[in-house]
């Protein structure tokens, strides 16, 4: 006698299996492990590109010998080799006793073409004379300075430069500063030596000669 306990028959379990070859879902896997293998090699590549390049840890004026401390590396990717030549690689030997020939601002890549051995090129060491009370006293050898001349009166300085008020020299290194209780001339001025460019130095004197009663000031720089 069969008895029907009213249990319908459940169907037949079915065990999941792994994609198969055929299955999109695979090939989209694989898809993206693929891409992101090529942008890891591709990002591992271009941080290779990078060089060391010497900077400017501080505004370097004309005239200035380079010593270790003023300068910083930093990591530079060039298009090419051409534009690489142009500065000075960290991870070379840097010549010694190099002197610029100008202005290098901080944090400005050292161009080869800015600094030599040749002791400054064109460069001229200009003896100012200065007031006590126009230079600052804790101005010394390396430091950055501008230069202006204060004539005597509007009229002393009509028809230069002098007149508007803008350094006759600027962004100039003082390479001879004696300190200031030793560097008083017999007339209480201080005598500082700069270095600046054969046209600097040409154009400084012509200008201190054609003003009348001319002083200079000296300006540090930060």
């Amino acid at each position: 006698m069969r008895v029907n306990l009213g249990i319908t028959d459940l169907p037949a379990a079915r065990r999941s299996s792994p994609p198969g070859w055929r299955d999109p879902r695979l090939w989209i896997g694989l898809a993206i492990v693929a891409a992101s293998m090529v942008v890891g090699s591709l990002v591992l590549g271009t941080s290779d590109e990078t060089v060391p390049v010497w900077a400017a840890a501080d505004t370097l004026g004309a005239g200035h010998v380079l010593a270790a401390d003023d300068l910083a590396v930093r990591r530079v990717r060039f298009d090419d080799d051409s534009a690489m030549s142009l500065y000075f690689r960290a991870d070379e030997q840097l010549p010694a006793d190099l002197r610029l020939s100008r202005e290098v601002a901080a944090g400005e890549l050292l161009p080869r073409a800015a600094a030599s051995r040749s002791h400054g090129g064109d460069l001229r060491e200009v003896p100012i004379s200065v007031a006590p009370d126009q230079v600052p006293a804790a101005v010394g050898a390396g430091d950055v300075v501008d230069v202006y001349l204060r004539p005597g009166s509007r009229a002393a300085c009509e028809g230069t430069p002098v007149c508007d008020g803008l350094p006759v020299l600027s962004a100039v290194t003082v390479v001879a500063a004696p300190a200031a209780d030793e560097a008083f001339g017999s007339d209480g001025s201080r005598m500082l030596v700069v270095a600046v460019s054969a046209p600097q130095a040409e154009r400084f004197f012509r200008l201190l000669a054609s003003t009348d009663d001319a002083t200079p000031t000296v300006v540090g720089r930060d």
